[in-house]
């Protein structure tokens, strides 16, 4: 039997398809990636971390350095009130109670301030001190005399180094208008603090730069991670601070009582 010949339409319908598949395979390829990528999270965190953990307000953009500030200029008053209110008892000489003064007035108000920008920006802030500012109080609780005015202007000082440096970098940064007032009056109320400690003689100023550029600020709170284009919360009013047995804070007043002059 002779062979039969070959189709010639078949061997082109071949080609052709070949050709075709070989183009739509290049096509997916180059597509897929791209498509794989804008589908997924970056798993570093690195593409438009700002963006992802700053969320708006009808005051501004509310970033996690924001809400930080907000957090730790709370808790510096929850523990400097109390520490204040022990150097006004104390204190062995008038410089180191004229500090426990201010740290209890400069502290009244601006918690009253804090309690303010938080309920309207809807951020949570503590009611007691974090376990490294009780080891603070528990120390000058059971410190006496002169060991006493040397650990309060030392300690306190320290913190304040903290916060001021916080508090100025959020002020350069902050596109939030109520962070920005109350970063002012951090860094105004801080500053003030940090002179009158100084003031006692007691601040181990080569210490204190060594702690500052050696140990790093305790973590008080992990960073709120939310899309750009996420809804705020509805604020909550601010819950009055629960009181400690052993180191009251008094309610918050829109600033510190004033005395009348002495004729």
């Amino acid at each position: 039997m002779r062979p039969r010949p070959p189709v010639q339409g078949r061997g082109i319908f071949s080609g052709t398809g070949l050709i075709i598949v070989c183009l739509a395979a290049t096509l997916a390829a180059l597509v897929f990636p791209i498509w794989s990528y804008a589908d997924r999270s970056d798993p570093t965190g690195s593409v438009n971390v700002l963006s992802a953990r700053t969320v708006p307000t009808d005051y501004g953009p509310l970033s996690a350095q924001d809400r930080d500030l907000i957090v730790k200029v709370r808790l510096a008053g929850l523990w400097e009130l109390p520490a204040g209110e022990m150097a006004e008892e104390k204190g062995t000489t008038p410089a180191v109670r004229t500090a426990g003064q201010h740290l209890v007035d400069g502290h009244i108000s601006l918690d009253a301030h804090l309690r303010t920008v938080a309920t309207q920006l809807g951020v949570p802030i503590p009611n007691a001190p974090n376990a490294q500012q009780q080891q603070w109080l528990a120390t000058l609780s059971a410190a006496q005399g002169q060991d006493f005015d040397r650990e309060f202007a030392n300690i306190v000082r320290l913190a304040h180094g903290r916060v001021f440096s916080l508090a100025a970098q959020v002020r350069a940064a902050t596109q939030n208008t109520l962070v920005r007032d109350l970063a002012d009056d951090a860094d105004t109320t801080v500053l003030d603090h940090i002179k009158v400690l100084e003031a006692t003689g007691y601040v181990d100023f080569a210490t204190l730069a060594q702690q500052l550029a050696t140990t790093p600020a305790p973590v008080t709170s992990p960073p709120v991670v939310a899309p750009a284009d996420a809804t705020p919360v509805a604020p909550e009013p601010a819950s009055a601070p629960s009181p400690s047995s052993t180191y009251p804070l008094p309610p918050a007043t829109a600033s510190p009582p004033q005395t009348s002059p002495t004729p």
